[in-house]
């Protein structure tokens, strides 16, 4: 059992300069030495944030997300054109040539920085947005977009794969939050589609385990249970409160197929923090007005966002149930149940971090 986690943070400095940056980072500027002040600055603030997740005690962070999960992978293929606000596959959907994450190519460029933090190999998880959720964008949907989705990301995983004397990619999460929230009918048990769709998880996972690398993926919804039928997929995330992790029927299918649980012990929208707060004080007033009035004293520097954070008792409590519930040996990794955009700032970003990383490494150590 190790401490993650699950990949955005807030921003440090300004989005055009990210993305401006990342843009230019499967570019040979990198390698040819040549000053360019947007890459530069994008690739100081992913080392730097990714520095601070290892000083957290977070053992395999991912790498820093300041982009949307989204547009990041689409700018990485081509044969995607956009028309009225819908995608449309114009040719074949394929990897631009040699495309890895931005952001991992930051991490292996600056390795030995990163083993300059512990004076051991940083290990990397690479989250990638999966190819569900990239057809939700698209107008039409065909088995063939899933496939070649599939093949795209399997080909830009691979790109991103790397190991040397100061890191090394260790995890690939495949990220998928916008399955099962809505009754789709095109993965009804027998479809083309839902074939589809699980062969394209496999390419992608398929891949990683080339590699030796750990797998996951991450739900936001575990209502569609195709994963279960995902033969190259280690573990399964969702978030704090979703029927998996209290479903009876959880535990006999991680045995029957041989897969752990990444579990989710800390909730990370703030304003569901904000809420519980109160409510737990027993406010009675309106609450969604209660939040708004917070926002405005954390923008004042009136109120210290820290107070709304989980205490560590919180997340161990979560953390000890999904252990009872599945066995120690049943679960993989832990982390908070989503990225950490929704924050006031990046240092109670990281304050969430620290507190799962010790909660993980107490527990460890009294086992």
């Amino acid at each position: 059992m190790i401490s993650s986690d699950v990949g955005s943070i807030p921003q440090r400095i300004e989005s055009d300069v990210i993305y401006s940056g990342a843009r230019k980072a499967n570019g040979l500027l990198p390698y040819l030495g040549v000053s360019n002040q947007d890459y530069v600055e994008f690739q100081e603030e992913v080392v730097s944030a990714f520095k601070d997740k290892l000083d957290a005690g977070i053992e395999v962070p991912n790498y820093p997300q300041f982009r949307d999960m989204n547009q990041m992978f689409f700018e990485l293929m081509e044969g995607i054109e956009k028309h009225n606000g819908a995608l449309f596959n114009v040719k074949s959907i394929k990897a631009k040539k040699g495309s890895a994450i931005p952001e991992v190519l930051a991490l292996k460029r600056e390795s030995r920085q990163l083993k300059e933090v512990h004076e051991d190999k940083a290990k990397i998880k690479v989250c990638v947005t999966g190819p569900y959720t990239l057809a939700s964008f698209f107008q039409v949907k065909t088995p063939g977009l899933y496939f070649e989705l599939g093949e795209a990301l399997a080909d830009i995983v691979e790109n991103s794969i790397f190991g040397n004397s100061g890191a090394e990619t260790v995890h690939l999460s495949l990220d998928e939050p916008v399955l099962g929230f809505l009754n789709d009918h095109q993965l009804d048990y027998g479809s083309e589609i839902r074939e589809a769709l699980r062969k394209s998880w496999d390419r992608v996972f398929s891949v990683a385990k080339a590699y030796n690398l750990d797998t996951s993926m991450h739900l936001h919804n575990s209502s569609e249970n195709l994963f279960w039928e995902t033969e190259h997929l280690d573990m399964i995330a969702c978030h704090v409160g979703d029927p998996f992790y209290t479903q009876e029927s959880t535990k006999k299918r991680l045995e029957e197929t041989d897969k752990q649980v990444f579990a989710s012990i800390g909730v990370t929208q703030f304003d569901n923090l904000i809420h519980s707060h109160f409510l737990a004080k027993g406010y009675k007033g309106n609450i969604p007005e209660k939040i708004g009035e917070i926002w405005s004293d954390i923008k004042k520097y009136a109120v210290d966002p820290v107070l709304f954070l989980e205490e560590p008792r919180v997340l161990r409590k979560r953390l000890c149930k999904v252990i009872d519930s599945f066995g120690f040996d049943r679960v993989g990794c832990v982390s908070p149940e989503c990225g950490l955009n929704s924050f006031p700032d990046y240092y109670v970003a990281m304050e969430c971090l620290e507190r799962h990383a010790r909660v993980v490494s107490e527990f460890i150590k009294e086992k």
